[in-house]
């Protein structure tokens, strides 16, 4: 008897992942801004906090820990952001395991870093043979695509 070939992963790219990352950076940025709005419509009812540098830095702290947050959890529990989950991508270990919170924020710490020098913490994807940025590489991570369940 024959044994059956383990199925072939399939390695997502820089565009599918590159539009679920621009996909997921509107919905929390949109998410920031509701929550910005809620908060200005709240400081105009009850007067306005002083110092200003400190309103910017509460503003920034919040914005950070709101996108550390999304990205983070939504690996963590699931292994997809809804960006992912419209791109078909998923982020699992390199055994193929689910991430666990800690990798996840490591993760999502040297995405940052990523994108900081233009982008350039991305290109190893176009020539990995995993097609893994360095924040990949770091957390030993790989995007794969998830296969299409069939009715």
């Amino acid at each position: 008897m024959v044994a059956a070939a383990p199925p072939r992963v399939s390695y997502a790219g820089i565009a599918t992942r590159g539009i679920a990352l621009a996909v997921d950076s509107a919905l929390a940025n949109a998410i920031v801004i509701l929550i910005a709005a809620l908060l200005a419509l709240i400081g105009s009812l009850v007067g306005d906090l002083r110092p200003e540098w400190l309103v910017t830095l509460l503003a920034a702290a919040g914005w950070l820990t709101l996108l550390v947050g999304y990205f983070t959890l939504f690996w963590s529990t699931t292994g997809q952001t809804p960006g992912m989950r419209l791109m078909r991508l998923r982020v699992v270990t390199f055994g193929g395991e689910r991430v666990h919170f800690f990798r996840a924020l490591i993760r999502v710490v040297f995405l940052g870093l990523c994108i900081i020098p233009l982008g350039a913490g991305f290109l190893p994807v176009l020539f990995d043979e995993r097609r893994r940025g360095c924040h990949d590489l770091v957390a030993r991570t790989v995007v794969v695509y998830v296969p299409v369940e069939l009715p």
